[in-house]
């Protein structure tokens, strides 16, 4: 965290990144004396509704945050900004978004809980972009020249007013992680084909927080003298969506021996939870979240490495988990090492529903595109455990020609789950 003060002193003369939390009502001109070396710009959590025509000068700006301003428009200065890759403005007013104003070089667009209903015709012309979150707005369509956005990997479209999703959502070449639960034509309404016990938060005994994620936060809890996970839902929209439908697709996902599993439900007006079996201590995270860098893939701790063995076991039981889920007729949508969980055994739990979609709504073809999109996630979680592989083997040779199968750009050329586990010898 940086001050206005020591940017007016010049102790940040030369400085790459800058972030300033200062309720902030006009955007500061001293930063334009770090137009020469400034390329991450972070001025979020103030009260910013606009952007100097001037900004465009801070030519090697490649990121900057203006989430939780008072933006109520896209300022269209974005586009004159000749190195911005990654842009934005999550939780914002936004119900303006004009023709050609963000730059083309765009990989990286966050618009995630504003009051967007519509999409310019002009956002085809992003053919850089990669990863988008556009979870919590209010669109109903979107333009036919989005399809025209190749290099998309991940999209959220969660929490919207979409009345359909077009076929051409599900042929982008390159999209591996999807979500778009909680639309007018899929939004849940109440729990349904619940075969589990509702519970009461008063039968619960909370100890400690153990987790929290961008839906709910997660306790260690005594309940009829054992220990549980108790995640408690935030009940507002998520950068994923709605808690309800993480929820119903979490059931709908039903029983799988590497799904964390889940044991009750609490469904009351003031609070939405789920009651989770307690993982072992044994257990850790498989990766760790993509970075500003990375963009869409995972990244590892330093000094971690997987034998080919290891890897061909954790793609063994995800392929049987996703196979499972998807026979489910639910989507994970957020295919990543970083969700995925392992013991010594490289024993696989796998949970974290935040992103899932039920699929019920669908075509037969479009369901059967989910499939092959995730197979495509299934080819990065591969890929990207390949790179902490020091192995040289055969079957690294194999791993890599079945990532890359997994990846193809020519969907139909995907194996499917079931060859898929004939090639992992399930």
């Amino acid at each position: 965290m940086n001050t206005l003060e020591q940017l007016r002193s010049g102790q940040l003369v030369g400085a790459k990144r800058l972030q300033l939390v200062q309720q902030l009502d006009t955007f500061p001109e001293e930063i334009f004396t770090l137009a020469d070396t400034l390329e991450v710009l972070d001025l979020s959590n103030n009260n910013l509704k606009d952007l100097p025509d001037e900004f465009a000068s801070l030519k090697k700006l490649k990121r900057v945050f203006l989430s939780f301003n008072q933006f109520v428009h896209i300022p269209p200065v974005l586009a004159k900004c000749p190195a911005l890759i990654m842009i934005a403005f999550k939780g914002n007013q936004i119900s303006e978004f004009a023709e050609h104003c963000l730059p083309l070089s765009t990989q990286w667009l966050i618009l995630t809980d504003n009051h967007i209903t519509q999409l310019p015709e002009s956002f085809g012309e992003l053919t850089q972009l990669r990863k988008l979150a556009l979870a919590g707005n209010r669109l109903t369509t979107l333009p036919h020249s989005m399809q025209q956005c190749q290099a998309l990997e991940l999209v959220r479209l969660s929490a919207n007013n979409l009345t359909t999703v077009d076929d051409w959502l599900f042929e982008l070449p390159k999209l591996s992680w999807l979500a778009f639960a909680g639309n007018d034509f899929n939004k849940a309404q109440s729990l349904h084909n619940v075969a589990l016990a509702q519970v009461q938060l008063s039968e619960f005994s909370l100890e400690e927080q153990i987790g929290e994620g961008a839906s709910g936060v997660i306790h260690l809890a005594n309940w009829q003298g054992q220990e549980v996970a108790l995640k408690l839902f935030k009940g507002a929209i998520t950068s994923d969506g709605y808690p309800l439908d993480e929820v119903n697709c979490c059931l709908q996902a039903g029983i799988h021996e590497n799904l964390i599993k889940v044991l009750a439900y609490i469904n009351n007006p003031e609070q939405l939870g789920l009651v989770m079996e307690l993982i072992s201590k044994n257990y850790q995270n498989l990766g760790l979240p993509p970075s500003l860098d990375t963009c869409t893939r995972d990244t590892f701790a330093e000094h971690t490495q997987f034998t080919t063995h290891a890897i061909k076991h954790i793609a063994k039981q995800m392929v049987s988990t996703l196979a499972h889920l998807h026979a489910n007729n639910v989507s994970h949508g957020d295919v990543y090492a970083h969700n995925t969980m392992i013991n010594d055994e490289y024993t696989v739990l796998f949970g974290d529903f935040g992103a899932a979609t039920n699929l019920d709504s669908l075509t037969g073809y479009q369901r059967l595109q989910m499939q092959r999109i995730e197979v495509r996630a299934i080819g990065c979680l591969i890929d990207d455990l390949l790179s902490v592989c020091a192995d040289n083997t055969r079957d690294k040779t194999s791993l890599i020609t079945l990532a890359q199968q997994c990846m193809n750009t020519d969907m139909s050329q995907r194996p499917s789950f079931d060859i898929l586990k004939h090639d992992l010898n399930l």
